[in-house]
């Protein structure tokens, strides 16, 4: 008689000071389940302490209803604006925060990983990556762009960061691209 697969509940996390996404999966074996997903949203004239404290408490929210094992969150990349950078890292930061208190594991992915994964090319669009989340958690509608991004992160965890991209090249050689 075998065990049933455990059941792992995963948190993505897509950081924004204006629009931090978040999404729920299960994972039971190689299975994936949708359980919720959404945005939290600051208001773009408020205090950045102010800011920071609705993140926190948003996912502290999501953190408590939901139950997660571990969190996946994309790294931050370096933008062209250095003022923007330092903001998004706040928003990053706030996040890992949130998931600490928790004593939840955190797994941080960058956009090309998570992209990889989820679609089989790290240059992804978004459009893209949205269609593709809707289709690995048969979701009847399309998540919001940001929810999207989150679940991506969520499924790219579940897939060890590797995901639908990764060749399976055990006990083969790789010349040129190519298996030989």
């Amino acid at each position: 008689m075998t065990a049933a697969a455990p059941r792992v509940r995963i948190l993505g996390i897509d950081p924004g000071l204006r629009i931090t996404g978040f999404g729920v999966i299960d994972k039971t074996g190689n299975s994936l389940s949708y359980v919720t997903s959404g945005c939290i949203k600051t208001r773009a004239e408020g205090d950045l302490a102010q800011r920071l404290k609705t993140i926190l408490d948003g996912l502290a929210e999501v953190i408590a209803a939901n139950r997660p094992d571990q969190v996946a969150i994309e790294k931050v990349f370096v933008n062209s604006n250095p003022q923007t950078t330092l903001l998004l890292g706040q928003a990053r930061g706030t996040a890992i925060c949130a998931a600490v208190l928790h004593t939840l594991p955190v797994n941080e992915y960058t956009a090309l990983q998570i992209k990889q994964a989820v679609t089989g090319h790290g240059k992804a669009a978004k459009v893209q990556v949205q269609d593709m989340v809707k289709r690995l958690l048969r979701l009847a509608g399309d998540p919001s762009p940001d929810a999207a991004d989150a679940l991506a992160c969520a499924v790219c965890h579940a897939h060890g960061g590797q995901g639908l991209g990764k060749l399976a090249t055990a006990g083969y050689r790789m010349k040129r691209g190519r298996l030989v």
